[in-house]
């Protein structure tokens, strides 16, 4: 087991958290905090989950805030009382190691309408945002929080998509980041070039190399390709590099898009 992440135990389930396919739930855990607990079962299954891992942990290297991330185990009588079927299903899935985000009580949503981000911070969410092929924080779904007036980042789980198919993923890593024509920070994003270098003085090969070995083993195991989880390591350790390497690529398509955007 990795020591990257503190392992909890899932010891109460509180409530479902949102309608859809994914449906992540409030949970009590064993160290007396509550959890999003995000399910193994659910959706994309332990892709989602390592991409919550790794997208959630970049943000953090990056200086974001973003909940603690834990491991949490789910034990196999648990869940046995659920009245509701399909929560019963999910949690029968999701025995094991799944993945937890320390619940902020109180937070509320961004709003972009109200809450203005600097030329900066919102450059530099753009590129993180680009650097992981995040497709998912826009106007419908800003996947931000602001909590004691602080913003929070959330909800990674769309990140990494090459992972889903598998296929050219050097050509991913490599290409530009069309999605962030959608970006909801993109129109205040107008230093990518010095959020481009501040990422470059943060991200080290060696960071990323120990985040991605960080990966638990029982996530690495995929039924639909035949590769072993060093393997698999290997993949994403290669796709950080390369899209790191080329980030003056998903830089100026950020540039351009806003440019039309503005």
């Amino acid at each position: 087991m990795s020591d990257f992440l503190r392992t909890v135990n899932v010891t109460r389930y509180i409530s479902p958290l949102r309608e859809g396919g994914s449906l992540p739930a409030l949970v009590d855990a064993d160290d007396d905090f509550k959890y999003v607990l995000k399910f193994k079962g659910a959706g994309h299954g332990v892709k989602a989950l390592i991409s919550e891992f790794l997208g959630g942990e970049i943000a953090r290297m990056l200086g974001f805030k973003v909940p603690e991330l834990v491991f949490i185990n789910l034990d196999e009588d648990f869940g046995r009382s659920e009245a509701d079927e399909e929560i019963q299903d999910l949690l029968r899935a999701s025995h094991g190691l799944n993945l937890g985000l320390h619940f902020l009580s109180g937070a509320i949503t961004f709003d972009p309408v109200v809450t203005k981000v600097d030329e900066e911070t919102a450059s530099r969410i753009v590129w993180l945002d680009a650097f992981i092929t995040n497709i998912d924080r826009t106007f419908r779904n800003t996947n931000m929080l602001i909590w004691k007036k602080e913003l929070w980042l959330i909800d990674h789980g769309a990140s990494f998509y090459f992972h889903h198919t598998w296929e050219n993923w050097e050509k991913t890593a490599q290409s530009n980041f069309t999605y962030v024509k959608d970006h909801v920070l993109l129109p205040q994003a107008a230093k990518m070039d010095e959020a481009d270098a501040f990422a470059h003085s943060r991200l080290t090969q060696e960071k990323l190399n120990e985040l991605v070995d960080a990966l638990p083993e029982s996530w690495l195991e995929w039924e639909d390709l035949e590769a072993t989880p060093d393997e698999i390591r290997m993949v994403y350790k290669r796709f950080l590099t390369i899209r790191l390497d080329h980030s003056q690529q998903f830089v100026n398509e950020a540039k351009n898009a806003r440019n039309v955007f503005i």
